[in-house]
Protein backbone atom coordinates (compact mmCIF):
# COMPACT_ATOMS: atom_id res chain seq x y z
CA UNK A 1 0.00 0.00 0.00
CA UNK A 2 1.14 3.30 -0.85
CA UNK A 3 1.78 5.59 2.69
CA UNK A 4 -1.20 6.75 3.23
CA UNK A 5 -3.84 4.89 0.80
CA UNK A 6 -7.00 4.64 2.69
CA UNK A 7 -8.64 6.67 5.84
CA UNK A 8 -11.23 4.57 7.71
CA UNK A 9 -13.88 6.84 9.18
CA UNK A 10 -15.58 5.68 12.66
CA UNK A 11 -18.43 7.95 13.84
CA UNK A 12 -18.29 6.86 17.54
CA UNK A 13 -21.22 7.71 20.49
CA UNK A 14 -20.10 5.58 23.32
CA UNK A 15 -18.25 3.01 21.58
CA UNK A 16 -14.88 3.34 24.67
CA UNK A 17 -15.07 -0.29 24.84
CA UNK A 18 -14.87 -1.08 21.60
CA UNK A 19 -12.19 0.81 20.20
CA UNK A 20 -8.89 -0.79 21.28
CA UNK A 21 -10.00 -3.70 19.78
CA UNK A 22 -11.45 -2.50 16.80
CA UNK A 23 -7.99 -1.01 15.73
CA UNK A 24 -6.59 -4.43 16.75
CA UNK A 25 -8.65 -5.54 13.67
CA UNK A 26 -7.94 -2.90 11.06
CA UNK A 27 -4.34 -3.36 12.23
CA UNK A 28 -4.45 -6.95 11.58
CA UNK A 29 -6.31 -6.68 8.07
CA UNK A 30 -4.62 -3.66 6.23
CA UNK A 31 -1.10 -4.41 8.13
CA UNK A 32 1.08 -1.60 10.01
CA UNK A 33 0.94 1.23 7.49
CA UNK A 34 -0.83 2.96 4.69
CA UNK A 35 -3.81 3.66 6.12
CA UNK A 36 -5.60 5.92 9.29
CA UNK A 37 -8.50 5.80 11.68
CA UNK A 38 -10.23 8.76 11.68
CA UNK A 39 -12.58 8.69 14.73
CA UNK A 40 -15.12 11.04 14.74
CA UNK A 41 -17.25 11.01 18.49
CA UNK A 42 -20.28 13.00 19.40
CA UNK A 43 -19.32 14.06 22.70
CA UNK A 44 -19.62 10.56 24.33
CA UNK A 45 -20.29 10.81 27.73
CA UNK A 46 -18.36 7.67 28.18
CA UNK A 47 -14.65 8.59 27.62
CA UNK A 48 -14.66 7.45 24.08
CA UNK A 49 -13.26 10.74 22.57
CA UNK A 50 -10.41 11.10 25.78
CA UNK A 51 -9.42 7.03 25.02
CA UNK A 52 -9.19 8.22 20.90
CA UNK A 53 -6.72 10.23 22.01
CA UNK A 54 -4.36 8.80 24.27
CA UNK A 55 -4.11 5.76 21.80
CA UNK A 56 -3.25 8.70 19.32
CA UNK A 57 -0.68 9.60 21.23
CA UNK A 58 1.11 6.40 20.67
CA UNK A 59 -0.08 5.59 16.99
CA UNK A 60 -0.08 8.08 14.68
CA UNK A 61 -2.48 6.45 12.57
CA UNK A 62 -5.28 7.33 14.80
CA UNK A 63 -6.82 10.62 14.58
CA UNK A 64 -9.62 12.22 16.65
CA UNK A 65 -12.48 14.78 15.93
CA UNK A 66 -14.59 15.46 18.70
CA UNK A 67 -17.77 16.85 17.84
CA UNK A 68 -19.32 19.60 20.35
CA UNK A 69 -22.91 20.32 19.97
CA UNK A 70 -23.48 18.51 16.58
CA UNK A 71 -24.77 14.96 16.36
CA UNK A 72 -25.42 12.59 14.02
CA UNK A 73 -24.01 10.05 12.15
CA UNK A 74 -23.98 11.14 8.52
CA UNK A 75 -22.85 14.33 9.14
CA UNK A 76 -19.85 12.68 11.24
CA UNK A 77 -19.09 10.52 8.55
CA UNK A 78 -19.11 13.61 6.13
CA UNK A 79 -16.85 15.29 8.53
CA UNK A 80 -14.36 12.56 8.78
CA UNK A 81 -14.51 11.44 5.03
CA UNK A 82 -13.54 14.92 3.89
CA UNK A 83 -10.95 14.96 7.07
CA UNK A 84 -8.66 12.58 5.33
CA UNK A 85 -5.73 13.07 2.89
CA UNK A 86 -5.62 9.64 1.92
CA UNK A 87 -6.55 9.08 -1.77
CA UNK A 88 -9.64 6.54 -0.59
CA UNK A 89 -11.63 6.51 2.10
CA UNK A 90 -14.41 4.02 4.18
CA UNK A 91 -16.58 4.33 6.35
CA UNK A 92 -17.48 1.65 8.72
CA UNK A 93 -19.03 1.48 12.71
CA UNK A 94 -16.86 1.13 15.46
CA UNK A 95 -19.31 -1.88 17.25
CA UNK A 96 -17.61 -4.77 15.29
CA UNK A 97 -20.66 -5.43 13.34
CA UNK A 98 -18.39 -4.63 9.91
CA UNK A 99 -15.88 -7.14 9.46
CA UNK A 100 -12.37 -5.01 9.00
CA UNK A 101 -11.44 -8.33 6.64
CA UNK A 102 -13.21 -6.78 3.90
CA UNK A 103 -11.64 -3.36 3.41
CA UNK A 104 -8.54 -4.55 1.35
CA UNK A 105 -10.79 -6.66 -1.27
CA UNK A 106 -13.30 -3.30 -1.65
CA UNK A 107 -10.13 -0.81 -1.90
CA UNK A 108 -8.58 -2.83 -4.66
CA UNK A 109 -11.85 -2.73 -6.19
CA UNK A 110 -12.39 0.88 -6.62
CA UNK A 111 -8.38 1.93 -7.00
CA UNK A 112 -8.28 -0.38 -10.10
CA UNK A 113 -11.07 1.54 -11.97
CA UNK A 114 -13.76 -1.56 -11.33
CA UNK A 115 -16.09 0.37 -9.38
CA UNK A 116 -16.54 3.94 -8.27
CA UNK A 117 -17.61 2.63 -4.63
CA UNK A 118 -17.33 -0.76 -2.38
CA UNK A 119 -20.54 -1.65 -0.66
CA UNK A 120 -20.44 -4.37 2.20
CA UNK A 121 -23.58 -6.22 1.54
CA UNK A 122 -25.72 -7.60 4.20
CA UNK A 123 -28.34 -9.25 1.71
CA UNK A 124 -25.59 -10.71 -1.14
CA UNK A 125 -25.21 -13.62 -1.67
CA UNK A 126 -22.87 -15.52 0.96
CA UNK A 127 -23.78 -12.23 3.19
CA UNK A 128 -26.13 -12.28 6.98
CA UNK A 129 -28.07 -9.90 8.44
CA UNK A 130 -27.83 -12.16 11.67
CA UNK A 131 -26.63 -9.29 13.84
CA UNK A 132 -29.47 -7.05 13.12
CA UNK A 133 -30.72 -8.47 15.96
CA UNK A 134 -34.49 -8.97 15.43
CA UNK A 135 -36.65 -10.40 12.40
CA UNK A 136 -38.64 -6.98 12.77
CA UNK A 137 -34.90 -5.04 12.03
CA UNK A 138 -34.24 -7.45 9.36
CA UNK A 139 -37.67 -6.92 7.84
CA UNK A 140 -37.57 -3.34 8.28
CA UNK A 141 -34.04 -3.19 6.84
CA UNK A 142 -35.85 -4.92 3.82
CA UNK A 143 -38.61 -2.69 3.69
CA UNK A 144 -35.80 0.50 3.58
CA UNK A 145 -33.88 -1.04 0.97
CA UNK A 146 -36.72 -1.21 -1.44
CA UNK A 147 -37.54 2.28 -1.14
CA UNK A 148 -33.97 3.17 -1.33
CA UNK A 149 -33.92 1.72 -4.76
CA UNK A 150 -36.89 3.49 -6.19
CA UNK A 151 -34.83 7.26 -5.42
CA UNK A 152 -31.15 6.27 -6.09
CA UNK A 153 -32.02 4.47 -9.31
CA UNK A 154 -29.19 1.89 -8.64
CA UNK A 155 -29.93 -1.71 -8.19
CA UNK A 156 -28.69 -2.82 -5.12
CA UNK A 157 -29.43 -5.32 -2.58
CA UNK A 158 -28.14 -2.77 0.52
CA UNK A 159 -28.37 0.57 -0.27
CA UNK A 160 -28.76 1.34 3.46
CA UNK A 161 -25.45 -0.25 4.38
CA UNK A 162 -23.58 1.62 6.74
CA UNK A 163 -20.28 0.40 5.25
CA UNK A 164 -18.52 1.43 1.95
CA UNK A 165 -15.24 2.56 0.17
CA UNK A 166 -15.17 5.55 -2.21
CA UNK A 167 -12.18 7.82 -3.95
CA UNK A 168 -11.98 10.85 -1.45
CA UNK A 169 -11.88 13.59 -4.01
CA UNK A 170 -15.60 12.09 -5.03
CA UNK A 171 -17.00 12.34 -1.88
CA UNK A 172 -15.58 16.03 -1.91
CA UNK A 173 -16.91 17.08 -4.76
CA UNK A 174 -20.28 15.64 -3.53
CA UNK A 175 -19.91 17.00 0.04
CA UNK A 176 -22.03 20.15 -0.51
CA UNK A 177 -24.97 18.24 -2.07
CA UNK A 178 -25.06 16.04 0.71
CA UNK A 179 -27.96 16.66 3.67
CA UNK A 180 -26.32 15.07 6.47
CA UNK A 181 -29.24 14.06 8.45
CA UNK A 182 -30.13 10.82 9.64
CA UNK A 183 -27.78 7.36 9.18
CA UNK A 184 -27.71 6.31 5.93
CA UNK A 185 -25.13 8.62 4.38
CA UNK A 186 -24.54 6.11 1.51
CA UNK A 187 -28.26 6.99 0.30
CA UNK A 188 -27.47 10.41 -0.02
CA UNK A 189 -24.08 9.74 -1.68
CA UNK A 190 -25.94 7.72 -4.03
CA UNK A 191 -28.95 9.04 -4.64
CA UNK A 192 -26.65 12.98 -5.37
CA UNK A 193 -24.61 11.05 -7.51
CA UNK A 194 -24.88 12.42 -11.34
CA UNK A 195 -24.18 10.24 -13.67
CA UNK A 196 -25.39 7.44 -11.19
CA UNK A 197 -21.91 5.53 -9.59
CA UNK A 198 -21.01 2.27 -10.40
CA UNK A 199 -21.15 -0.26 -7.21
CA UNK A 200 -19.24 -3.54 -6.33
CA UNK A 201 -20.66 -5.20 -3.65
CA UNK A 202 -19.14 -7.35 -1.06
CA UNK A 203 -20.86 -10.33 1.06
CA UNK A 204 -20.95 -8.87 4.32
CA UNK A 205 -21.65 -11.11 7.46
CA UNK A 206 -22.81 -8.84 10.02
CA UNK A 207 -21.68 -9.49 13.40
CA UNK A 208 -23.29 -8.89 17.00
CA UNK A 209 -21.77 -5.82 18.63
CA UNK A 210 -19.42 -6.73 21.27
CA UNK A 211 -20.38 -4.07 23.26
CA UNK A 212 -22.49 -1.05 24.04
CA UNK A 213 -26.01 -0.08 23.17
CA UNK A 214 -27.27 0.50 19.44
CA UNK A 215 -27.44 3.89 18.59
CA UNK A 216 -30.84 3.03 16.35
CA UNK A 217 -33.76 3.63 17.69
CA UNK A 218 -37.42 3.69 17.39
CA UNK A 219 -36.94 6.97 15.75
CA UNK A 220 -34.77 6.00 12.93
CA UNK A 221 -37.84 4.80 10.72
CA UNK A 222 -38.91 7.92 10.78
CA UNK A 223 -35.18 9.85 10.48
CA UNK A 224 -35.45 7.67 6.91
CA UNK A 225 -38.62 9.58 5.47
CA UNK A 226 -36.69 12.55 7.06
CA UNK A 227 -33.45 11.70 4.64
CA UNK A 228 -36.16 11.16 1.85
CA UNK A 229 -37.90 14.31 2.01
CA UNK A 230 -34.66 16.25 2.21
CA UNK A 231 -33.54 14.31 -0.80
CA UNK A 232 -36.54 15.67 -2.50
CA UNK A 233 -38.13 19.02 -1.24
CA UNK A 234 -35.70 19.79 1.46
CA UNK A 235 -34.49 22.98 -1.06
CA UNK A 236 -38.11 23.77 -1.01
CA UNK A 237 -39.26 23.70 2.84
CA UNK A 238 -36.35 23.30 5.93
CA UNK A 239 -36.45 19.72 6.63
CA UNK A 240 -36.26 21.05 10.44
CA UNK A 241 -39.01 23.34 9.86
CA UNK A 242 -41.28 21.00 8.26
CA UNK A 243 -40.87 18.48 10.44
CA UNK A 244 -41.70 21.30 13.65
CA UNK A 245 -44.71 22.48 11.58
CA UNK A 246 -45.81 18.56 11.22
CA UNK A 247 -46.23 18.08 15.23
CA UNK A 248 -48.00 21.40 15.23
CA UNK A 249 -50.28 19.78 13.34
CA UNK A 250 -50.37 16.62 14.91
CA UNK A 251 -50.54 19.18 18.18
CA UNK A 252 -53.60 20.95 16.94
CA UNK A 253 -55.21 17.58 16.93
CA UNK A 254 -54.22 16.55 20.34
CA UNK A 255 -55.60 19.87 21.06
CA UNK A 256 -59.33 19.30 20.10
CA UNK A 257 -59.28 16.05 21.42
CA UNK A 258 -58.97 16.76 25.13
CA UNK A 259 -60.90 19.46 24.38
CA UNK A 260 -63.74 17.05 23.46
CA UNK A 261 -63.23 14.77 25.84
CA UNK A 262 -63.32 17.42 28.91
CA UNK A 263 -65.99 19.78 27.37
CA UNK A 264 -68.22 17.48 25.60
CA UNK A 265 -67.68 13.87 27.26
CA UNK A 266 -66.76 15.04 30.94
CA UNK A 267 -68.64 18.39 31.11
CA UNK A 268 -66.01 20.72 32.61
CA UNK A 269 -66.03 24.11 31.56
CA UNK A 270 -65.10 25.44 28.30
CA UNK A 271 -62.66 27.52 29.36
CA UNK A 272 -61.35 24.86 31.76
CA UNK A 273 -61.20 22.41 28.80
CA UNK A 274 -59.93 25.24 26.73
CA UNK A 275 -57.14 26.26 29.26
CA UNK A 276 -55.84 22.69 29.97
CA UNK A 277 -55.97 21.00 25.80
CA UNK A 278 -53.88 24.08 25.59
CA UNK A 279 -51.12 22.49 28.22
CA UNK A 280 -51.32 19.24 26.67
CA UNK A 281 -51.18 20.13 23.18
CA UNK A 282 -47.56 21.79 24.05
CA UNK A 283 -46.58 18.98 26.25
CA UNK A 284 -47.40 16.73 23.39
CA UNK A 285 -45.59 19.14 20.65
CA UNK A 286 -42.24 19.42 23.25
CA UNK A 287 -42.24 15.53 23.84
CA UNK A 288 -42.38 14.69 19.94
CA UNK A 289 -40.06 17.58 19.12
CA UNK A 290 -37.62 16.42 21.24
CA UNK A 291 -37.71 13.13 20.45
CA UNK A 292 -37.87 13.59 16.37
CA UNK A 293 -37.35 16.97 15.45
CA UNK A 294 -34.22 17.57 17.86
CA UNK A 295 -33.11 14.04 18.19
CA UNK A 296 -29.75 15.16 17.45
CA UNK A 297 -29.92 17.88 20.50
CA UNK A 298 -32.35 15.77 22.70
CA UNK A 299 -32.73 16.99 25.85
CA UNK A 300 -32.00 14.15 28.68
CA UNK A 301 -32.26 14.11 32.27
CA UNK A 302 -35.12 15.37 34.30
CA UNK A 303 -33.65 19.00 34.87
CA UNK A 304 -32.95 19.35 31.11
CA UNK A 305 -36.76 18.26 30.07
CA UNK A 306 -38.73 20.42 32.85
CA UNK A 307 -36.62 23.21 31.77
CA UNK A 308 -36.73 22.78 28.35
CA UNK A 309 -40.79 22.09 28.32
CA UNK A 310 -40.94 25.39 30.26
CA UNK A 311 -39.44 27.59 27.88
CA UNK A 312 -41.41 25.63 25.51
CA UNK A 313 -44.28 26.49 26.45
CA UNK A 314 -43.21 30.15 26.98
CA UNK A 315 -41.79 30.27 23.50
CA UNK A 316 -45.46 29.09 22.13
CA UNK A 317 -47.03 31.48 24.26
CA UNK A 318 -45.39 34.17 22.67
CA UNK A 319 -46.51 32.63 19.31
CA UNK A 320 -49.86 32.54 19.94
CA UNK A 321 -49.78 36.21 21.19
CA UNK A 322 -47.68 36.73 17.86
CA UNK A 323 -50.73 34.47 15.59
CA UNK A 324 -53.32 36.03 17.06
CA UNK A 325 -52.04 39.88 16.53
CA UNK A 326 -51.01 39.21 13.31
CA UNK A 327 -54.37 37.82 12.08
CA UNK A 328 -56.41 40.32 13.66
CA UNK A 329 -54.47 43.18 12.11
CA UNK A 330 -55.20 41.83 8.59
CA UNK A 331 -59.19 40.51 8.95
CA UNK A 332 -59.24 44.37 10.36
CA UNK A 333 -57.60 46.25 7.13
CA UNK A 334 -59.91 44.25 5.14
CA UNK A 335 -57.64 40.84 4.35
CA UNK A 336 -60.37 38.00 4.14
CA UNK A 337 -60.24 36.04 7.58
CA UNK A 338 -59.50 32.62 5.90
CA UNK A 339 -55.94 34.64 4.91
CA UNK A 340 -55.54 36.40 7.70
CA UNK A 341 -55.98 33.34 9.86
CA UNK A 342 -53.36 31.46 7.59
CA UNK A 343 -51.05 34.27 7.90
CA UNK A 344 -51.38 34.03 11.46
CA UNK A 345 -50.90 30.71 11.92
CA UNK A 346 -46.92 31.25 10.00
CA UNK A 347 -46.30 34.03 11.86
CA UNK A 348 -46.50 31.97 14.93
CA UNK A 349 -45.07 29.27 13.55
CA UNK A 350 -42.19 30.15 12.35
CA UNK A 351 -41.55 32.48 16.05
CA UNK A 352 -42.51 29.14 17.71
CA UNK A 353 -39.39 27.52 15.68
CA UNK A 354 -37.02 30.10 15.56
CA UNK A 355 -37.12 30.95 19.67
CA UNK A 356 -37.71 27.29 20.45
CA UNK A 357 -34.90 26.30 18.09
CA UNK A 358 -32.39 28.98 19.75
CA UNK A 359 -33.81 28.83 23.45
CA UNK A 360 -35.12 25.24 24.17
CA UNK A 361 -32.63 23.37 22.12
CA UNK A 362 -29.70 25.69 21.66
CA UNK A 363 -29.37 25.76 18.01
CA UNK A 364 -30.72 27.67 14.89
Amino acid sequence: MPTLALGIVLPTLNERDNLVSLIERIRGALGPDGWEAIIVDDDSEDGTAELARRMARSDPRIRVIQRIGRRGLASAAIEGMCATSAEHVAVMDADHQHDPALLMDMLDEVRLGQADIAIASRFAEGGSADGLGSVRREQASGWANRIARRITGTRLTDPMSGYFLIETKRVRDLAPFLSGIGFKILLDILAASKPPLRVTEFPLKFGERLTGESKLDRAVAFEFLVGMYERTFGQLIPTRFAMFGSVGALGVAVHFATVALLYLTLGRSFAMAAIIATFVAMSFNFWLNNWLTYRDQRLKGAYAVVKGWLGFCLTCSIGAFANVAVATLLEARGIHWALATLAGIIIGSVWNYALSSRFVWGRF
